[in-house]
C-alpha cells in the first residue's frame, strides 16, 4: 500500500479496455498524454494507474443540446443515482408498518427523547448516534415524552415513521458509497455493479436500517471511512495537493464520526492505522525522498488521522454535555461535581461542611464508581451479615449517618456542632436499617484477599469493628491535605481506614453474582496504596438542617475531567455486559455462528397478529463473502508458490493492486471479527454487520480478478457469470423480503424460509 507501488499498479478495466481509456486523453504533437498537472505522463504509464489516478485532461465537450447527449456526458453518475433510488426503496418501503417499539428502539428512542428534554442519561455508547436520533425526533416534531417501552404501541403524537425514515437515510447512503468505493478500488464495471447489488440487497443491512437504531449510522460511517481511505490512496501520486489533503482530512473526520457512534468504529480505525504504518514504512525506504518531506508526511497523518478524529470525538461529548444540562436518570454515573452543575440537582445546595449527625451519601471516586449502598439482604457466604455494595442509582438505601464511636457520648441533635475533620474515628450508620458499616477478618465474596464489608448491629448493638478513621487525601478546590480543616461535601477526597484491621474501604468494579443484584462489591483492601482511586470517596448528597446551604459557584467541574470520567464509566459498564449464567438470552449468539449465517434474531414478538421482523442476512451474500475470504488465502498461497518457481502470472503493477485490495478486504474483516472472539461480553448477530462489508469487497475482488478481468474468458462467459450472480442475489432478497419488510399473519403460512435448521423462524 505504498506510494511507489500505487504509481505502478494496474486497476479496473485496464486489462480489458485500456485503449478505450487512452482515447479520452489529450495528446500533444509528440503523442504524449498530459495529466492535469501537465507532467506529461505517456499513455503507456497512464493505463497502469488506477481509475482514481487517471487524471488526464479530457477534450472540452460542447454543452449538451439533447437529453441523450446529457446522459452520455454524465453516464458515470447514472448507476449510483439509480442505486441510491433503489436503496431508498428497500430502506423506506412500508417503514412505518410496525406501529410498535421494535427491539432496541426501546433504548435509543428513549435516549433521543432525553436530548429533547435535555435530561442527562447514561449509556455505554458514545453520544453522536444518539444525538442524531434526537435530531431526527426534533425534525419530526417529537417532544420526547414517550417512554419507548419494548413492544408498546406508538401513540399518535409520536412521529416514529418520520424518525425511522431520517435514520434509514444513513442505510440508504451505504449503497452509493459502496459503489464509489468499488470504483476507487479499481474494480471493473461488472464488479462494481455486483458489489453495489450485494450492499443493496442484503436483508440484514436493509432490515437494521429501518428502525430507530444506531447501526445504520455506524455502518454508514464505516463505509465512508473505507471510501476516504481508498480516495486518499489514489491521491498518493501527488502528495500534499489540495485533493490529497482533502481526502486525508475526510478520512480523519469519518474516523471521528464512526468512533463517536459506537466503539466498534475503532476496528476500522485500526485498518487505517495499519495502512498508514505500512505506507510510511515504504516511504522510509525511498532514498530519493528528502527527510523534510518524509517528516511532513508523518505530521500530516498525525494531524488528520489522530488529532482530527480526537477533536471530533471530544466535540461530540462537549455538545452532549451542553445539551443535557438538566438532572436525569444517568446522574449517578458521573462525578458529584458534574451533577452539582445540572439544573434540577440540589447538590449545589448541600451544606458545605460536614458535621456529626449529617445524613449523606458517599460516592466512590474510582472511574465508574457508584454510591455506597446497603440493603436488607444477607451475604449467602462469609459472615452472612447485611450486604454492602456500590450502586449506580439513587435511592434511600444509599444514605448513611455520621455518628460518634460507641465509647463517646451519644450524638445530641441540640448540642454544639462538631465538624468532621481529618483523623476522626467515626461510625457510619445505614439510615434505612440502622445497622453500622462494619468489617472483620472474613474474606470478601469476590476479591478473596480483601476483608468483607457488611452492615451489623443496630442503635444499641455494635463493637470496635464498626470504627472507621477518616483520612483526607486532598480537596479539588482547596488543594492539598494541609489546607483542609473541615471535610467539605463534593470536593474533599477521603479514604476510610478500618480502625481495627487497618484496611481501606474500596469499590473496584468487581460485580457480585445475582444474589448481590449484580451490584459492585465493596471490600476492605489490606494494602495501603495512597494512589488507588478506588479507595477514594467524596460526600455527594448532604443533609443537615443545622448548617447553611451551599452555593453553586463553589462547585465547578472541568470538561476534560468529565469527558474522561464518562468514557471510563462507559468502558466499565461495557465490560460488565457479560453472559449471565443464571439466565438464557435467546437473542444472543456466538461469533462462530456469524460467517456462515447459522443464526438469526427475532427483533419483536412472534404472535400471529404481530408484524414480525427477523434479522438475517442474504444467505448468498454472507456465504459467498465467507467463502471468498477462505479462497483468497488459498489463492495467495498458490500465487506465492508459483512466483517462487518463477511463473509470471501478472502484468507489471498488477500484483501490487491485487495485494492492496486483498489487504484492505481481509485485514478489515479480520479486525472487525477477531475482537468478538476474544472479548467476554455478550454478542449478537448485528455485531457482524461491519465485518460483512469487507467480505463483500473480497467477493467482488476475487470475481473481478479471476473472471471479469480474465484474458482467458470470453466476454460472453463474463456476462453470464455476472448476470447469474446478480440475479441470484436479487432473487434471494426477494425470497426473504418478508423478514425485511415485515411478515404478517401466522409465520407458518410463509413457507420456504428455513434454509438452515438453526434459524428460529418457525
Amino acid at each position: 500500500m505504498a506510494e511507489e507501488s500505487t504509481r505502478r499498479r494496474n486497476v479496473s478495466s485496464t486489462f480489458a479496455g485500456s485503449k478505450k481509456e487512452e482515447d479520452f486523453g489529450y495528446r500533444d504533437a509528440n503523442g504524449v498524454q498530459d495529466d492535469v498537472d501537465g507532467k506529461g505522463l505517456s499513455a503507456k504509464h497512464v493505463k497502469f494507474l488506477p481509475r482514481g489516478q487517471q487524471h488526464v485532461r479530457r477534450r472540452a465537450l460542447p454543452p449538451p443540446s439533447t437529453l441523450t447527449e446529457f446522459i452520455q456526458q454524465n453516464w458515470e453518475w447514472i448507476p449510483p443515482i439509480i442505486y441510491t433510488l433503489l436503496a431508498a426503496f428497500t430502506r423506506f418501503y412500508q417503514i412505518g408498518k410496525a406501529n410498535v417499539v421494535v427491539w432496541d428502539e426501546a433504548h435509543f428512542g428513549k435516549f433521543g427523547g432525553h436530548y429533547l428534554k435535555r435530561e442527562f442519561y447514561f449509556d455505554v455508547h458514545p453520544p453522536l448516534g444518539k444525538m442524531l436520533v434526537g435530531l431526527a425526533g426534533l425534525l419530526s416534531g417529537y417532544d420526547g415524552s414517550f417512554e419507548f417501552k419494548s413492544g408498546e404501541v406508538y401513540p399518535d403524537h409520536v412521529p416514529y415513521t418520520a424518525m425511522r425514515v431520517i435514520l434509514a437515510s444513513f442505510g440508504a447512503g451505504m449503497v452509493p458509497v459502496g459503489w464509489f468505493t468499488a470504483i476507487e478500488l479499481g474494480f471493473s464495471q461488472r464488479a462494481c455493479h455486483l458489489v453495489a447489488l450485494m450492499v443493496l440487497f442484503d436483508c440484514a443491512w436493509a432490515t437494521i436500517s429501518r428502525f430507530i437504531l444506531l447501526d445504520s449510522m455506524l455502518l454508514f460511517f464505516t463505509f465512508t471511512t473505507v471510501y476516504g481511505l481508498t480516495k486518499f490512496h489514489n491521491q498518493q501520486w501527488r502528495s500534499f495537493s489540495i485533493d490529497w489533503w482533502f481526502w486525508l482530512a475526510f478520512t480523519g473526520v469519518s474516523i471521528g464520526c464512526v468512533i463517536s457512534v459506537k466503539w466498534v468504529g475503532f476496528f476500522v480505525t485500526a485498518l487505517v492505522g495499519l495502512y498508514t504504518i505500512e505506507d510510511l514504512w515504504d516511504k522510509f525506504g525511498e532514498l530519493q525522498m528528502p527527510v523534510r518531506v518524509y517528516l511532513r508526511h508523518w505530521a500530516a497523518r498525525a494531524l488528520c488521522l489522530i488529532v482530527l478524529p480526537i477533536l471530533v470525538y471530544m466535540a461530540s461529548f462537549k455538545i452532549h454535555f451542553l445539551i443535557l444540562n438538566h438532572s436525569g436518570p444517568g446522574d449517578a454515573q458521573m462525578s458529584s461535581l458534574f451533577q452539582a452543575n445540572l439544573r434540577g440537582n440540589d447538590f449545589a445546595q448541600n451544606p458545605l461542611e460536614v458535621a456529626y449527625g449529617s445524613k449523606l451519601t458517599l460516592k466512590n471516586m474510582g472511574w465508574g464508581g457508584g454510591l455506597l449502598h446497603s440493603h436488607a439482604h444477607q451475604y449467602p457466604t462469609g459472615s452472612q451479615q447485611q450486604q454492602v455494595t456500590c450502586y449506580h442509582y439513587k435511592d434511600d438505601n444509599n444514605n448513611f449517618l455520621v455518628m460518634p464511636r460507641w465509647d463517646e457520648n451519644d450524638y445530641d441533635p441540640n448540642g454544639d456542632l462538631r465538624f468532621l475533620e481529618d483523623g476522626d474515628i467515626i461510625r457510619l450508620v445505614h439510615h434505612a436499617t440502622g445497622r453500622n458499616l462494619h468489617s472483620h477478618p472474613v474474606a470478601a465474596p469476590i476479591t478473596r484477599l480483601n476483608n468483607e464489608v457488611s452492615c451489623y448491629g443496630n442503635a444499641t448493638i455494635g463493637d470496635y469493628q464498626d470504627y472507621w478513621v477518616v483520612e483526607v487525601v486532598d480537596d479539588l478546590h482547596l488543594g492539598s491535605k494541609g489546607n483542609v480543616h473541615h471535610i467539605h461535601s463534593l470536593t474533599t477526597r477521603l479514604r476510610f481506614r478500618h480502625n481495627a484491621q487497618g484496611c481501606y474501604l474500596r469499590a473496584a468494579n468487581a460485580i457480585l453474582p445475582q444474589w448481590g443484584w449484580k451490584q459492585v462489591e465493596v471490600s476492605c483492601v489490606k494494602e495501603n496504596n495512597p494512589k488507588d482511586a478506588h479507595t477514594y470517596w467524596n460526600v455527594e448528597s448532604h443533609w443537615n438542617d443545622r448548617l447553611p446551604r451551599g452555593e453553586v459557584k463553589l462547585y465547578r467541574s472541568p470538561f476534560l475531567r468529565d469527558f474522561w470520567h464518562l468514557n471510563v464509566a462507559m468502558m466499565t459498564s461495557n465490560n460488565a455486559l457479560i453472559p449471565d449464567p443464571d439466565k438464557e438470552d435467546i437473542l444472543a449468539s456466538t461469533p462462530y455462528q456469524w460467517p456462515w449465517l447459522s443464526v438469526g434474531l427475532r427483533m419483536c414478538g412472534w404472535g400471529d397478529q404481530q408484524i414480525k421482523y427477523y434479522l438475517l442476512g442474504n444467505p448468498l451474500v454472507w456465504w459467498s463473502g465467507t467463502a471468498s475470504l477462505i479462497l483468497s488465502l488459498m489463492a495467495l498461497g498458490i500465487y506465492l508458490l508459483r512466483m517462487q518457481r518463477r511463473y509470471n502470472d501478472f502484468e507489471p503493477g498488477q500484483f501490487d493492486h491485487v495485494m492492496y485490495v486483498g489487504k484492505v478486504a481481509f485485514v478489515g474483516w479480520f479486525l472487525h471479527y477477531l475482537p468478538f472472539l476474544i472479548m467476554g461480553r455478550v454478542t449478537y448477530i448485528h455485531h457482524y454487520l461491519p465485518a460483512l462489508w469487507f467480505s463483500v469487497i473480497m467477493t467482488g475482488h476475487l470475481l473481478d480478478h479471476f473472471v471479469f478481468k480474465s484474458k482467458r474468458l470470453s466476454e460472453r462467459t463474463k456476462w453470464t457469470v455476472f448476470i447469474f450472480c446478480a440475479l441470484a442475489v436479487i432473487e434471494t432478497f426477494l425470497w426473504f423480503r418478508g423478514i425485511t419488510f415485515g411478515i404478517e399473519g401466522p409465520i407458518k403460512d410463509h413457507k420456504g424460509l428455513l434454509w438452515r435448521k438453526s434459524w428460529n423462524i418457525y
